[in-house]
């Protein structure tokens, strides 16, 4: 059965945009890992502050395999959370991105800072779930 990991992004109002601006720019960055099942970006509608990053995997390991990896590493840099954690803790501590969050490159040649100011990773896996019937 999947597992879906919910990045919980803490993202200024004015910032949204730019947000939702470089999750489109790397759509399809984890496309290729072996036990990624799908991803959502979700934009607060209820005047929140916090985007949620949705991402479904095959299993523990797939997810795992991809926070390992260096395309992970390349997609994250300069993503520090608020706690200065790079790349964070897949089991759910706050700081870092694992779930797929763009960030930055700092010192890089047309760098961009990191978006959020904080981050947490929520771990779910499905119960109970239902598909239209057609």
């Amino acid at each position: 059965m999947s597992i879906i990991r919910i990045n919980a992004i803490t993202v200024p109002a004015e910032a949204g945009d730019e947000l939702a601006h470089r999750f489109a720019a790397r759509a399809g960055a984890v496309d290729g890992q072996d036990g990624f099942e799908g991803f959502e970006l979700l934009k607060p509608t209820d005047g929140r502050d916090q985007w949620l990053v949705i991402t479904r995997w095959r299993d523990e390991d797939a997810f795992n395999a991809w926070v390992g990896s260096p395309a992970f590493a390349d997609g994250h840099r300069g993503t520090a959370g608020a706690n200065g954690a790079q790349g964070g803790h897949p089991g759910g501590a706050q700081g870092g991105h694992p779930g797929g969050h763009p960030g930055g490159h700092p010192g890089a040649e047309g760098a961009q800072p990191p978006m959020s100011v904080a981050s947490e990773i929520w771990s779910y896996e499905p119960v109970v779930s239902a598909e239209p019937k057609h």
